[in-house]
């Protein structure tokens, strides 16, 4: 039998564009692909180059990449259109183990472009709502127009308890946030341990605030789960840029328990 070249991309095509911020933007892809939440793509543009871009979304019609201009190859990918197509292989890593996180207490907590990622945890929240106990977010952004998914947050308020932080303190709007870094809003909240987890993403100083909050909190190392930030190259755990401690992130990750990759 002939074996599928790990390094083969397909091409997609591009079902729609949305502008996020003034420097994020998202792809839908008319793609059908199984994944999870916190698993990625490898997108690539002939001659540019490729990247690794988690899933943005849960749902079995499409796929959507929320991306952040921070290169040459993301770059290009913004100045894509409707219609037109780029290469993808995938999906790669290990996302967040959903279904083992049933029947809990879920406090998903994300900044900036980190929001990203767990839209797709959010997706399937809202999919499988029954199996899971109470659900809050925690989402920071730098000020307003930062702001990732508008029009999904509005929805999200309806079905979670929704916690919206901006760093800087924002002109005159409609648009109902707290001001002041999201870690000052978790440290302030009544968040229960008991048979909860944590799910987050994000730069890796908000990230290492977190950790300690939850854990004066009583929050054990095994409730709380991170998509870890590594240069990711190959995708496959090949070429050895994205290693943590031993482990992969492209392979044995990104998304880790975080006793699989605390200092000790």
């Amino acid at each position: 039998m002939k074996m599928k070249n790990a390094y083969l991309p397909k091409p997609v095509k591009i079902i729609n564009f949305k502008r996020e911020s003034s420097d994020t933007f998202t792809l839908r892809l008319g793609l059908k692909v199984k994944h999870e939440p916190g698993q990625f793509l490898q997108v690539s543009i002939p001659g540019i180059g490729e990247v690794p871009i988690s899933f943005a979304s849960y749902s079995n019609k499409h796929v959507e990449l929320s991306i952040h201009e921070v290169g040459n190859v993301t770059n290009a990918l913004a100045k894509l259109k409707k219609g037109d197509k780029l290469l993808v292989r995938g999906p790669y890593g290990k996302g967040y183990p959903m279904e083992e996180l049933k029947g809990k207490n879920v406090i998903i907590m994300g900044g900036g472009c980190g929001v990203a990622p767990l839209k797709g945890v959010i997706e399937y929240v809202e999919k499988f709502k029954k199996d899971f106990e109470d659900v809050v977010l925690f989402l920071g952004f730098r000020s307003i127009n930062d702001i990732l998914f508008k029009e999904h947050l509005s929805r999200w308020k309806k079905k979670f308890c929704v916690n919206t932080s901006v760093d800087k303190r924002p002109a005159k709007t409609c648009f109902g946030v707290k001001v002041g870094f999201i870690t000052k809003l978790i440290e302030k909240s009544r968040l229960e341990s008991e048979n909860s987890v944590a799910l987050m993403c994000g730069p890796p100083i908000m990230i290492n605030f977190i950790i300690r909050i939850l854990k004066d909190k009583g929050f054990k190392d095994n409730q709380i789960f991170v998509s870890a930030e590594r240069m990711m190259n190959c995708g496959i755990g090949v070429c050895g840029h994205c290693m943590i401690h031993g482990k992969y992130t492209c392979k044995d990750g990104p998304v880790f328990r975080y006793d699989e990759i605390k200092n000790d």
